[in-house]
């Protein structure tokens, strides 16, 4: 099967693999939102045989054949994990606030 592999601008290391190219209307509207902008990044002739060396190729291919796109985060990383955008600010204690 013919694969198309887009990288996410906003979360580092988060790929989207579609089924056919440049098709992101099968992408739920939350998913676009929380990836931003999408890259090309390589075309892939995918099929049981071939190793992935992050993501199981039958669970790829699934996905591809089932709902025409796969989501492949980081390791270590989840989906809930991965919607939440970097906070960098260190924590303010409400009671700096108060005039004395």
């Amino acid at each position: 099967m013919q694969c198309f592999v887009y990288a996410s601008t906003r979360k580092p290391d988060s790929y989207v693999w579609l089924a056919a190219r440049d098709e992101f209307s099968v992408l739920p509207e939350s998913l676009v939102l929380m990836l931003g902008e999408l890259r090309f990044v390589l075309e892939v002739q995918l099929d049981d045989q071939r190793r992935l060396p992050v993501e199981d190729t039958e669970v790829v291919l699934e996905h591809l054949h089932t709902q025409r796109w796969h989501l492949q985060l980081p390791p270590q990383e989840t989906l809930a994990t991965a919607s939440q955008l970097p906070y960098n600010e260190p924590l303010r204690d409400d009671h700096d606030d108060r005039e004395r």
